[in-house]
């Protein structure tokens, strides 16, 4: 039945107890949920990978019943940013009330609501207002400081925390037991100490490791791409030495035919710069950052990259 279904679907949680390491705010969700007619529009904050999305889904299912998928609209926001989204998908599914007794409200989620355009945001808060007696909205946001404070002002917001290293450990151990998958601890702890906290990265990573037969540290190198690490210093030292045009262009091949994710790249570039013997090291550690940010807030990467080759290559 399982067998080529992807595992971070398998083992999703189907109820809010079995969230993992956010048990101050499944406390607060489950005393909310004593009283369904009162609960409140909310915002899932935190970042990715973390159980936004799974808790919003728990929550749907204990409310709603078996029924749920008839009374939900599950949207991510990234994919149809503007006003006409709210306009013709949110605002359409909120006003028609369903006569069902069976349910308190209809429900919305807008998963990456923070990739959403200001006039968006402004015509959804207008919407949640006049919708809020037979309608409950949960957002969810990595960067809850991109959501306009009209809107955070009519939820109650939940910020959700990275998953611990010992817990992710755990939950992958549990994982490989049930699959019958041969791993050990330091297998484990690499991918663990790859994902930053990023749980459903981890499962991602196990079910990929495990194609190579066992959880080991040689099997999870392969496939998080850390044999890849020559290629990564090879830029970095292009770049130094002011070949930008082949850096750049080796730097897309890893990304966009070896399928290097530009997070990866950045962690690795990183590395190479602390094991090369460039004289301003702290300062490429600035411009390291600078762009990493830039990417997580969700600049165009290959721009960004581009620029961080350009702005390494000026170094001395």
């Amino acid at each position: 039945m399982y067998k080529n279904i992807m595992w971070i679907e398998k083992y999703r949680p189907y109820k809010i107890a079995d969230i993992a390491n956010q048990k101050e705010i499944i406390s607060s969700l489950k005393s909310l949920l004593k009283k369904e007619l009162e609960l409140p529009h909310m915002l899932f904050s935190g970042t990715a990978g973390i159980g936004k999305t799974t808790t919003a889904l728990c929550m749907v299912r204990e409310i709603l019943g078996s029924n749920w998928k008839d009374f939900t609209l599950e949207l991510n926001a990234s994919d149809e940013r503007g006003i006409n989204m709210v306009r013709e998908r949110v605002k359409k599914f909120s006003k028609f009330y369903s006569l069902s007794t069976e349910i308190p409200f209809k429900m919305i989620i807008l998963d990456e609501a923070d990739e959403m355009t200001s006039d968006a945001q402004t015509a959804l808060r207008r919407i949640i207002e006049d919708a809020s007696l037979h309608c409950r909205f949960i957002l969810i946001a990595n960067n809850v400081s991109k959501i306009i404070e009209p809107l955070q002002s009519r939820c109650a917001v939940f910020k959700f925390s990275k998953i611990s290293d010992i817990n992710i450990v755990e939950h992958l151990k549990k994982i490989s037991k049930l699959e019958n998958i041969k791993f050990d601890d330091s297998g484990l702890k690499m991918i663990t100490n790859y994902v930053n906290g990023d749980l459903r990265h981890a499962i991602n990573i196990l079910q990929a490791t495990s194609s190579l037969g066992a959880i080991t540290t040689k099997n999870a190198k392969v496939v998080l791409g850390l044999t890849k690490d020559k290629h990564v210093d090879l830029v970095l030292k292009l770049a130094l030495d002011g070949n930008i045009f082949q850096a750049r262009t080796k730097m897309i091949e890893l990304i966009k035919i070896q399928g290097m994710s530009e997070t990866d790249f950045l962690k690795l570039i990183n590395q190479a710069v602390f094991k090369s013997k460039i004289n301003d090291l702290s300062e490429a550690i600035k411009i390291i950052a600078k762009y990493d940010y830039r990417v997580l807030v969700g600049a165009n990467p290959e721009i960004q990259l581009t620029a961080l080759l350009s702005e390494l290559g000026n170094l001395k």
